[in-house]
């Protein structure tokens, strides 16, 4: 991402950025630099920037340097210095650094040196961004925050998020994630804490650790040097490893259970949907009350608390601003609204910085309209004129065509605003009952909103009024699954991802822009319609046919689809075809059958005759060569597996040797990347395993879809009575039934009626009562707290899928992408 602290304050010359990184100068141009830039997507103001040219396992940021030139940039930090530079870059400045990560990192920890005031690092397994959210909630009111955007934790999230420190902050909160042993140093000495907090202890990365305790120590190496440390000591663990540190700071500890700890827990009373905390600090008691009940945030309040105290909030303030805390949303949720638009809705806060991430978001999602809706922004500490001349540049540069402010403040400013199209409203329900909303069509619009101003009230209205069944749709998740799968392969091999059959039911247009985004090298689907809906969405990868029909032979021309070729039926077809449009070189993939008896040509019998046919043509030429692995998910067919592999192998090469182009090979499917990872060759397929099954044992990597339901209508249904058609719901006792709207036009399978399945209500489990009818299905939930409207869920992040197809004795694919098109999908990205 692309960060600076304060548009009008934060400026280094560039000479000084190489002093402070040590970095050896090639150019001599003078420079300002405001911005800081690590992925080449989100480039915005490039005058002011500077690139930090990463090096990682599946990438490599030197590949953009002369992209980014092209488009502006003009200092860059690198490793190695582009041959010839001086003449190819002519007015580009280069640093380079033995390590860009490092420079990046040390850079933020130079800025962090020119401030004297409090800064809270917050670690944890849990509760992090929740922390850090209600503390700038409770603090804000009285001080100036700076913190880290969403969840930017990480060894280059957390520079970036040090960087927006200005002069105008009073108080910095900053988040720290590790998942590996050594990784909380260069974070500590970058945040470099006044004050630490620690929230939870869990299993979280504990596979990179030997034990809790060690995990536990290397969080508490942010702690090491802060003047103070706030932790629960009901924790074993954590208490034993914070005497262990030989911690010399102020350990504020709290507690429920022993009163000596500097806020001791007295009472905790649910009342409602509210909880009250009786608490004592500095030998006083006193209270106060959160809009909440679980016991997270209950805990997240204590510690919340014990910081705040800390800082100098008093206990009637406290009392005052608890009950005000706001749940954290700490997605970007992107939804079909009326009248042709999509929805980014990130109405939960409003703030400069927090701005530019969901507009970069917004920017990498092709549309011919792009729609800011934009509140008041509160406490920033800079005047209104500079603030949103600000944001009218930030808007202005990431290609916003309509601009809409609601509030006083913004309208008062509507002059600052340098965007043709603009409308501005005092209130939501002025908006609302306006011209300007009636005329929303065809845009995509991002709602960017403080809370006070009631958001809400425009999503409602504006979003398309869908069946209370929805797919959720974490494209985090596939980013996650996709990762893990390139782990095992070596960085040069290539990936192709499969978005057949919607996405596997989670929409293939959205997991695609995911996966675009995140540079796979093609994409892959059944048959050329589904290429046509991704071409006409935006979406520029390569495309991939699995299963060309040849009546659209003219449809892949014309939309730069890539057929798989599999018969000598097909390719004579495919030929004749493109001769006849006067096209030569079009890219295809040849199919060879090693065992799976399904589409292919021999590698053994049909291979001479294959390779004889292509080179007496010019219409087509071979981009791949593939087969498909029978039993690559279980140990039992390993010598199968082998012999299959041994047959592409040789029929591959074979194919190889008459051509001068390089032809990719490719075998391994999702089980095969984890299993034969020896045979990655140049490229690899994933598939299930992109959406969060482990085909090797089924188990779940990270969740991708969740499907949501509500309770309709709850009934008591005394003992002997029956519930459904054909009276089959038999009742043994009095019970309570809900009815919920889902069905098997939804996807749900018939054959979980009749308490064969089950689904989950507030985290309990419901079994399916009676036949489960088109629209609906009744569940039993006499033995769980609940009400009509709670949600319930058929299969996600609580209830893997893998239980349901293992009732229903199929597997994962089936469930996943029999969710019907009538169901709504909601995307987000944390």
């Amino acid at each position: 991402m692309q960060y600076n602290s304060n548009h009008t304050i934060m400026k280094y010359s560039i000479e000084k950025v190489a002093t402070l990184i040590g970095a050896r100068r090639y150019g001599d141009k003078d420079g300002q630099i405001r911005w800081l830039l690590t992925d080449s997507r989100s480039l915005c103001f490039p005058e002011e920037t500077l690139f930090f040219a990463l090096k990682t396992q599946r990438n490599d940021g030197h590949r953009y340097i002369s992209d980014l030139y092209r488009r502006g940039v003009r200092h860059f930090v690198v490793e190695q210095v582009p041959e010839h530079y001086d003449t190819v870059y002519p007015d580009a400045d280069f640093l380079r650094v033995p390590h860009t990560l490092a420079a990046l990192q040390r850079l933020a920890e130079r800025h962090r040196d020119e401030f004297d005031l409090p800064i809270v690092g917050i670690t944890g397994s849990n509760g992090k961004t929740m922390v850090k959210e209600w503390l700038y909630q409770l603090l804000l009111p009285s001080q100036k925050i700076v913190r880290s955007p969403r969840s930017y934790n990480s060894q280059i999230g957390v520079p970036l998020s040090v960087w927006l420190l200005n002069e105008q902050t009073e108080v910095g909160i900053f988040e720290a994630g590790i998942s590996q042993p050594g990784e909380m140093y260069a974070l500590r000495d970058i945040i470099q804490p006044t004050i630490g907090v620690l929230t939870s202890l869990g299993a979280a990365h504990q596979e990179n650790f030997r034990s809790m305790e060690e995990k536990c120590m290397e969080k508490l190496e942010l702690m090491h040097d802060t003047e103070a440390m706030v932790y629960c000591s009901d924790n074993d663990t954590v208490s034993r490893c914070i005497r262990r540190m030989q911690y010399k700071g102020e350990k504020i500890a709290w507690s429920q259970c022993d009163e000596q700890a500097a806020l001791f827990v007295k009472e905790v009373v649910e009342k409602g949907h509210t909880t009250r905390i009786t608490y004592i600090w500095k030998e006083e008691e006193n209270t106060y009350s959160i809009p909440f009940i679980d016991d997270a945030s209950i805990d997240n309040s204590i510690t919340c608390a014990a910081v705040a105290l800390h800082l100098g909030l008093t206990p009637a303030q406290l009392a005052d601003r608890m009950p005000k805390l706001e749940p954290v949303a700490m997605r970007l949720e992107v939804k079909e609204g009326q009248r042709g638009c999509v929805i980014i809705n990130d109405s939960y806060n409003s703030d400069i910085n927090s701005l530019d991430i969901a507009l970069d978001f917004m920017q990498r999602r092709e549309a011919k309209k792009r729609t800011l809706i934009l509140s008041d922004i509160f406490q920033t500490g800079t005047s209104p004129e500079t603030l949103y001349a600000q944001v009218s540049e930030l808007a202005v540069k990431r290609g916003i065509t309509k601009f809409i402010g609601i509030g006083p403040e913004i309208s008062a400013q509507a002059d600052k605003i340098q965007i043709a199209d603009k409308a501005f409203f005092v209130s939501v329900p002025h908006f609302l009952s306006s011209d300007a909303f009636v005329n929303l069509r065809n845009e995509l619009v991002l709602l960017k909103g403080a809370r006070p101003f009631g958001f809400d009230q425009i999503t409602e209205q504006l979003e398309q009024k869908v069946h209370e069944t929805i797919l959720e749709v974490n494209l985090n998740a596939v980013v996650d699954n996709l990762n893990y799968f390139r782990s095992f392969l070596k960085p040069e091999t290539k990936m192709v991802c499969m978005i057949k059959a919607d996405g596997y039911g989670a929409g293939a247009v959205e997991i695609a822009k995911t996966l675009q985004d995140h540079r796979v090298d093609y994409l892959a689907v059944a048959v050329a319609d589904e290429g046509v809906t991704l071409r006409k969405a935006g979406i520029t990868a390569n495309i991939m046919i699995m299963n060309p029909e040849m009546t659209a032979f003219k449809t892949m021309f014309d939309y730069d689809l890539e057929p798989e070729v599999y018969s000598f039926r097909l390719m004579d077809a495919l030929i004749k075809a493109a001769r006849k449009e006067g096209i030569t070189g079009w890219p295809v993939h040849i199919k060879l059958d090693t065992g799976m008896h399904r589409l292919g040509f021999d590698p053994v019998h049909d291979i001479d005759e294959v390779i004889d046919r292509l080179k007496h043509q010019s219409a087509i030429i071979p981009r791949s060569v593939f087969s498909h692995f029978v039993g690559s998910d279980s140990d039992g067919f390993d010598e199968f597996s082998a012999q299959q592999f041994a047959l592409f192998d040789e029929g591959s090469r074979k194919l190889q040797s008459v051509f001068t182009h390089k032809i990719l090979r490719h075998i391994d499917n999702s089980a095969g990347i984890e299993h034969f990872p020896e045979r990655q060759m140049d490229m690899c397929r994933l598939g299930i395993g992109l959406y969060g099954i482990d085909p090797r044992d089924n188990h779940i990597l990270h969740t991708v879809s969740t499907l949501k339901t509500t309770i309709l209508q709850m009934r008591h249904v005394p003992a002997g009575e029956t519930v459904g058609y054909s009276r089959k719901g038999k009742i043994e006792r009095d019970s309570v039934i809900a009815a919920i709207p889902i069905g098997y036009a939804d996807g749900l399978n018939r054959h979980l009626g009749n308490r064969h399945g089950y689904c989950l209500v507030n985290g309990q489990k419901a079994p399916y009562v009676g036949n489960i009818c088109m629209d609906v299905a009744m569940i039993d939930v006499t033995d769980i707290p609940c009400v009509e409207g709670d949600q319930v869920e058929i299969f996600g992040e609580h209830l893997p899928v893998t239980a349901l197809s293992d009732t229903l004795d199929t597997i994962p694919y089936e469930v996943l992408t029999g969710v019907s098109n009538r169901v709504k999908r909601v995307y987000f990205q944390d």
